[in-house]
């Protein structure tokens, strides 16, 4: 029996704190309906308006079971395409899709993608702190609780560094080059990350593995230099050294290192992340799902990695809803070329309004045994957590030099 698609609609919420959206997609089934990730936190009125305004009337109609066809002819609908608004809008009801062919079928979707590769996937989390103790003591937590794989990150004294406190994007009314900001210098940062990770390897050992965000605040040379610094320390991966704007830079990276490279989560195209991959210029792709069109986007993305000897890494913050690290969880599962899964803990909240979040355990997210994502959302209490009120909507403001031009990203 045809099932067709009778509602597109949108669910806003941040039990987090963090502005989630999830796509509910309806079908002609009484009771089968399906989830989707679709978050873009920093625009996610934008997504919202995409998928309601737009995507919604141009599927209306459709059988549930056309997901590929369903996702091409939504790419291009708007004529112009990619993009992190589109791509959100597109990647929500495409989940929602997947969501619910596993459910018709009676099947996790890891198991629609060709059933499981390993049992449960290592995730990597962060330890942070204004100095290198206060980090290293961080990751020794973060072990204690089985975890063996940790991103650390150390504040630059009076620097507002990223994955540290000092970076939680103070928020001035007006932001310009010569108003109040937050101030960043990458000669300074690039000097101190080598020191946290010998004082890193020297507390902690070696059975420790360790990684690192450069986040694509460097000029090239100098991401190039801080690469070949941090060799001695024998990191798991670099993760993104240079801006999306720079891509030709990464084969001067490769040439002057052999340190792993991990890059990928601000791509929104494949012009971007294509010949990274077929040149083996990557070791681990670190797409933002959602942010590449979701779910079918990805499983080719990982199909490409495989023949080129590039690992998985999805994007994991807690800017992704829990449909989201579901989605992530299933490729990890059931590809063969998985390499590590970044992961952000949910709060209580959220476990409460999402049912049957993953389960993190001895180090590793565990699969749900349900059908589809073996999630479900609560929306009366999601809608008592709405979005918290921001002075930019939602926009980070910029980080800046000392002499007020802006850093990317």
């Amino acid at each position: 029996m045809t099932v067709r698609i009778e509602n597109v609609r949108c669910i806003a919420t941040a039990p987090a704190g963090i502005r989630l959206v999830v796509v509910k997609v309806e079908t002609s089934e009484p009771g089968l309906s399906g989830l989707g990730c679709a978050t873009f936190t920093q625009r996610p009125l934008a997504v919202i308006q995409a998928v309601e305004q737009y995507l919604a009337p141009f599927l209306l109609g459709r059988d549930v079971a056309e997901i590929e066809d369903i996702w091409q002819a939504a790419y291009v609908s708007s004529y112009w395409r990619s993009g992190p608004v589109l791509n959100n809008a597109l990647s929500g009801v495409d989940m929602a899709l997947w969501d619910i062919k596993g459910k018709r079928a009676g099947m996790p979707v890891y198991d629609l993608l060709g059933g499981k590769c390993r049992m449960a996937a290592p995730v990597y989390v962060h330890a942070s702190g204004r100095d290198f103790q206060e980090v290293t003591d961080s990751a020794r937590k973060l072990m204690s609780q089985g975890f063996r794989h940790v991103r650390m990150q150390v504040e630059v004294p009076g620097q507002a560094t990223y994955g540290t406190e000092s970076d939680l994007h103070a928020h001035d009314q007006v932001d310009g080059p010569t108003s109040p900001r937050n101030v960043f210098e990458p000669a300074d940062y690039a000097r101190l990350a080598p020191r946290l990770f010998e004082h890193a390897r020297r507390e902690l050992g070696d059975e420790i593995e360790l990684l690192h965000d450069i986040h694509e605040r460097l000029p090239a040379p100098l991401a190039i230099q801080l690469a070949k610094d941090l060799e001695p320390y024998r990191l798991f991966f670099l993760e993104d050294p240079l801006p999306p704007e720079e891509l030709t830079q990464f084969q001067r990276l490769r040439e002057a290192t052999h340190i792993p490279i991990a890059m990928g989560e601000l791509f929104t195209s494949v012009n971007e992340f294509v010949p990274l991959i077929s040149g083996k210029l990557i070791d681990f792709i670190r797409v933002h799902l959602s942010d590449v069109g979701g779910l079918s986007m990805a499983r080719k993305i990982a199909a490409m990695c495989e023949f080129f000897g590039v690992r998985t890494a999805w994007h994991g913050p807690g800017d992704t809803s829990p449909v989201g690290h579901a989605a992530n969880l299933a490729l990890d599962i059931a590809v063969p070329n998985f390499g590590i899964q970044e992961f952000t803990a949910f709060n209580q909240a959220t476990q409460d309004v999402f049912a049957g979040c993953p389960e993190l355990r001895d180090g590793m997210l565990w699969p749900s045994e349900q059908p589809g994502w073996g999630l479900e959302i609560d929306e009366q209490l999601a809608a008592k957590f709405p979005y918290p009120e921001h002075p930019f909507n939602g926009a980070w403001p910029a980080i800046r030099r000392r002499d007020g031009s802006v850093i990317k990203p």
